[in-house]
């Protein structure tokens, strides 16, 4: 995608915070402001009209708020991204928002880098997630002991016991039990994807081809019934399944 521009449509029910975003977003290369919304509901018609490729999306909006717009989004245009951008990082704002789609969360502290970044990651599949985000969803798991599920599907072990250097069973396997039936691989690459982690950097971390990740990747979703990466990666902080080391 060397190159290619970003078409972002921008939403936010404050002018000056709207304007300022799309200031910024105008200097930074590869990305053309298509749009701009005052609430969700423009939003979801600004998106069937420009077919944007992200939308930063604020979430306390009247008329329709950021959860159920980004829901409306990807259910109608699932090839256009959704990164919220706000100020809340609460779990009553984050988790919603995860699970309705969003492949990104930032706070409005974020710098254009930052933002950059977050717009680049979720283009090329993979999580777009701030550090405080990601901290966020870290301390909710450790706020929680890991429920354990019934022992099923964990075949295919070998490679998983947690050679130095090498990937390690997520804490949930290591608990005692997968849950939906997900073997110790699968868990692996949704660990991995947890971690922001794209196809290609999952393949190199797990000595397999990009085929078998998406194999995996595909098989992990129909178990856990989630539709993106983004609900993945809610799905795995929520039952424990991480990489972290005890």
């Amino acid at each position: 995608m060397n190159g290619a521009v970003t078409r972002v449509l921008v939403a936010d029910d404050q002018t000056v915070v709207r304007e300022g975003i799309v200031m910024l977003l105008g200097l930074l290369p590869g990305i053309e402001v298509v749009g701009a919304a005052a609430d969700g509901e423009e939003a979801v018609a600004l998106v069937e009209r420009h077919h944007p490729d992200v939308v930063l999306m604020d979430l306390r909006m009247p008329r329709v708020d950021g959860v159920e717009a980004t829901r409306r989004i990807r259910a109608a245009h699932p090839q256009t991204e959704v990164v919220v951008l706000t100020t809340y990082a609460d779990d009553e704002s984050l988790f919603p928002a995860l699970q309705a789609g969003a492949r990104g969360y930032l706070t409005k502290d974020a710098g254009g880098e930052e933002i950059a970044k977050a717009i680049a990651d979720v283009r090329s599949g993979a999580a777009g997630l701030s550090p405080q985000v990601q901290l966020r969803l870290l301390e909710r798991l450790s706020e929680s002991p890991v429920k354990s599920a019934p022992n099923s599907g964990t075949s295919g072990t070998s490679g998983t016991s947690g050679s130095p250097g090498g990937p390690t069973a997520p804490t949930a396997a290591r608990a005692g039990g997968l849950p939906d039936g997900l073997t110790v691989r699968e868990a692996e690459v949704l660990a991995l994807i947890a971690e922001g982690l794209s196809n290609a950097e999952i393949a190199q971390r797990l000595f397999v081809s990009q085929a078998t990740v998406k194999t995996h990747i595909n098989n992990l979703f129909a178990k856990t019934a989630v539709r993106d990466r983004a609900q993945a990666v809610a799905y795995a902080f929520r039952h424990g399944i991480t990489g972290t080391q005890q």
